[in-house]
């Protein structure tokens, strides 16, 4: 004899009719948004299902259909007008949703949370730039003598598996932003976040150039699959 369904996993029923504590949207309330699955969130951004599924199992379709979340999330608002469940609307909010994400993690850059106890933040933000994009992106955030964002620029851009950094214009970019200190990063579209030889070359020749201007460079993270590579965290920016 199978094991029992639980409230959530009854066909026909509709969320609206499950018992409180077990409702994504109250749960999200009682126990915060870190307490729901990936389907349960999207699943708020949905609003509700197709026809004869609610909204949690449109959301596990669509993630066993073309997610994982990050995978599905990456896809470009147009792209996710078409899957099922979603439509203009809906692609539109969470794609508003992200860029929010965005730029609440460069607010908080602005406001000087790059390196010490804060280095997740820089982190955090060069993740959601740079993860999934097709081909390497070399970008710098340029900072106050507070530690301030004072830019995002995207530098360098290449091909799947690199892109040409030339130290003098990050210096020239330095300069025309008074820039007190220098964070930069690239992806790797393999997804592998590992350092390479030419990744640590180029870090030591971009510090040595910064620094006859007397500009610091704090951090070169790498960002790929999981938590970006630091070069800081890994001592090799004395």
């Amino acid at each position: 004899m199978g094991a029992a369904l639980s409230t959530r996993e009854t066909p026909g029923m509709a969320i609206h009719d499950w018992p409180a504590q077990e409702r994504p949207r109250e749960r999200l309330l009682a126990q915060g948004p870190a307490s729901l699955s990936d389907a349960e969130l999207l699943a708020l951004f949905l609003g509700s299902g197709t026809r004869g599924r609610d909204a949690v199992r449109t959301a596990r379709d669509l993630l066993a259909k073309h997610g994982p979340l990050r995978q599905l999330l990456d896809l470009p608002a147009a792209r996710l007008a078409g899957l099922p469940g979603l439509g203009p609307a809906r692609s539109c909010t969470l794609a508003a949703g992200l860029e929010l994400a965005q730029r609440y993690l460069a607010a908080r850059l602005r406001e000087g949370e790059c390196v010490g106890r804060s280095a997740h933040v820089a982190a955090r933000y060069l993740q959601h730039r740079l993860r999934g994009r097709p081909n390497e992106v070399f970008v710098a955030l340029f900072l106050d003598n507070q530690h301030r964002l004072l830019a995002y620029e995207e530098l360098f851009h290449g091909t799947v598996n690199a892109a040409s950094v030339h130290p003098r214009e990050v210096v020239r970019r330095a300069l025309a932003l008074n820039a007190a200190a220098v964070i930069v990063s690239h992806n790797h579209p393999s997804g592998d976040p590992e350092p390479s030889a030419t990744d640590r070359a180029t870090t030591i020749e971009l510090q040595r150039a910064l620094e006859l201007i007397d500009v610091r460079l704090l951090d070169h993270m790498v960002v790929g699959e999981g938590p970006p590579v630091s070069f800081a965290e890994r001592g090799w920016l004395p």
